[in-house]
């Protein structure tokens, strides 16, 4: 008999336990979120970032909502925060080394998004006009 593929996992995105019948679920979990997987992108192409510099990526993202998807990719185990006894305190975040593992699946998932996206270009004019 074939072994289950279940896995448990404790803490990921959310305090609680939760069982991923699939490995691309966990996957799933760790990168969705409206900001992660720009915010996974942008420290593994540009290196380590502090706080505001991410920020400045988005446009009207609340600093609650920021720090919320900051602190579920570190407790995740793929962003890590090193603070540095500066005055006033310097906070960088980087990826881990289990973080940089996403960035070839971040990479087809753009890629996909650049081959793709003038069709649902076209397609969102299209049903702009019938609209109208």
């Amino acid at each position: 008999m074939m072994a289950s593929i279940t896995k448990e996992v404790a803490a990921v995105g959310t305090n609680e336990k939760r069982l991923f019948e699939l490995e691309r679920e966990l996957t799933m979990a760790i990168i969705s979120g409206k900001y992660k997987a720009t915010i996974l992108w942008n420290l593994g192409w540009k290196g380590p970032m502090r706080y505001g510099e991410i920020q400045r990526i988005f446009v009207n993202i609340s600093n609650r909502m920021l720090t919320k998807q900051l602190r579920e990719l570190e407790r995740d185990g793929v962003v890590q925060r090193d603070v540095y006894p500066d005055s006033p305190p310097k906070v960088e975040y980087s990826l881990t080394n289990m973080g940089e593992t996403l960035l070839p699946v971040l990479q087809a998932i753009y890629q996909w998004g650049a081959d793709h996206i003038d069709f649902y270009r076209k397609r969102a004019e299209e049903e702009q006009h019938s609209e109208e």
